[in-house]
């Protein structure tokens, strides 16, 4: 005698008494403890515990900044794609909540021609068989009673993958607005760099001038202008390379706010000087971060799905049984399609099962129990991604922030040993190469700072990037209109 395991039992019974969906119910993992308290590299000095803005971007309190994100969270094509993919996940989700309901069929139609039955008929009476119409209707319906949940983990599995779907679309908002931010503050440094490059080069063009002009009245030598020859030279050659990357990060920005090379925007190309956000920057706690980073959250839904896939793949250890009726008529018209010698009609009860050769079926379960055991490190590896990457970004920034204060005292005092030292030079104590080296530190150190403002604003944006924001209260975005002819 077959012995049918308790567990077995205990789900059919289940099943047939109550409905019930076999496989796993999901329960939302819980983030480890030391997840949830305070960013380890979060200093005083730096960061604030309060929460960050949605818009974090406006921090920076630059109204043409404000602007381009905001187009770029409507007009970038990844976001368009991303909104292309959630509607073909929520599409998806509508074909699985079908299966609730009943599905249904409806044929009609005339044909010409001679059938078997009535050429019997006509032999059977001595007349010649000939060819007539006849028409026909149908209907079917037919619905499967869910006693073991497939259609209900289906459409669970369905709705979790959408959400996720809708959690990636946000998590490229979160790199549009990190994205536009950063190439809008690089275009805008990389013009203070050059600024500031030009204008090295003027201070130096006029000691070469002087030297030239000493020279000339003998108190120069030629050592002494080919000096401050190289210096200029060596000062020129960085603008060309600082006016392409101004060039580039304005291309980049066009393309993240959908626009072609052409249509740079006129007020990004005129910015001169790098915003920076002057506050302490406010960045929450890690429990908060885990709630608002998108990718968390895609991850979390990625889980809850392959959770209800596994009912699915264990709903076919058991029968399908399914409710249908069908009516049909036939006749050499369609007046006779209502007459009772022309109707048939059926409705019954059906069962499918692929029992006792069930090894198909455990092989899918075991399948998607180990797909939702990968999602599930995925999960895990995403709350580590997360915290990983915002304490690096804190750390980077409070380095940076360390690093500018030391490079604007260089250059305050690289600025005051060159005012020093052109009216030593002017009063004959201090000599030609002692000028070209205090103006060589001047320049070194006035680049250094130009390009650690530029650092410091793209660390505050590499910031926020890591903690997630950028997608609360942002516009919808429509997938691009597929055009017809």
């Amino acid at each position: 005698m077959t012995r049918i395991s308790p567990k077995i039992s205990a789900s059919v019974a289940c099943a047939l008494l109550a409905g019930c969906a076999v496989g796993p119910n999901y329960q939302t993992p819980a983030a480890p403890p030391a997840a949830t308290g305070g960013f380890v590299s979060a200093t005083d000095a730096a960061v604030t515990p309060q929460t960050p803005p949605g818009q974090w971007w406006r921090l920076y309190q630059d109204p043409v900044l404000d602007g381009l994100v905001q187009q770029a969270l409507t007009e970038n094509q990844d976001l368009k794609t991303a909104a292309a993919n959630l509607a073909y996940a929520q599409g998806v989700v509508s074909e699985a909540r079908a299966g609730l309901f009943p599905t249904t069929n409806l044929t009609a139609g005339d044909s010409y021609g001679r059938s078997s039955t009535a050429d019997l008929l006509a032999s059977l009476y001595g007349k010649k068989p000939t060819p007539t119409w006849t028409s026909s209707v149908g209907f079917t319906a037919a619905y499967q009673v869910d006693l073991f949940g497939r259609v209900r983990r289906t459409l669970e599995a369905a709705h979790a993958s959408a959400e996720a779907s809708r959690y990636a679309e946000d998590a490229v908002r979160v790199t549009v607005a990190s994205e536009t931010t950063t190439a809008y503050v690089n275009a805008c440094a990389y013009a203070a760099q050059a600024a500031v490059a030009r204008h090295s080069e003027a201070i130096v063009k006029q000691a070469y001038d002087i030297t030239v002009a000493e020279r000339k009245a003998g108190a120069a030598s030629d050592l002494d202008v080919d000096r401050q020859a190289t210096l200029l030279d060596q000062t020129r050659a960085t603008i060309p390379t600082l006016d392409g990357q101004h060039r580039s990060a304005l291309f980049e920005l066009a393309a993240l706010i959908g626009k072609t090379p052409a249509e740079i925007p006129a007020a990004a190309a005129a910015c001169k000087t790098a915003p920076r956000i002057a506050q302490l920057l406010p960045v929450g706690d890690g429990e908060a971060l885990l709630r608002r980073r998108p990718d968390v959250g895609e991850a979390e839904r990625q889980l809850a799905a392959a959770t209800a896939r596994i009912g699915v793949s264990a709903a076919d250890l058991y029968p399908t049984i399914s409710l249908g009726g069908s009516v049909a008529g036939a006749g050499p018209n369609a007046v006779s399609l209502t007459s009772t010698s022309g109707l048939s009609f059926g409705v019954g009860p059906m069962l499918t099962w692929t029992f006792p050769n069930i090894s198909v079926a455990r092989a899918h379960v075991k399948e998607s129990t180990a797909q939702a055991q990968a999602a599930m490190a995925g999960f895990d590896s995403a709350v580590l991604q997360a915290l990983k990457e915002t304490e690096q970004a804190l750390t980077t920034y409070a380095g940076e922030l360390d690093r500018h204060a030391a490079l604007t005292a260089a250059r305050d005092h690289a600025a005051d040993a060159l005012w020093l030292a052109n009216i030593q030079f002017k009063n004959g104590s201090a000599s030609e190469l002692d000028l070209i080296q205090v103006e060589t530190t001047a320049v070194a150190a006035d680049q250094a700072l130009a390009a650690s403002d530029q650092t410091l604003a793209t660390d505050q944006g590499a910031v926020f990037q890591a903690l997630g924001g950028g997608w609360e209260d942002a516009p919808t975005v429509r997938p691009p209109a597929i055009s017809r002819r």
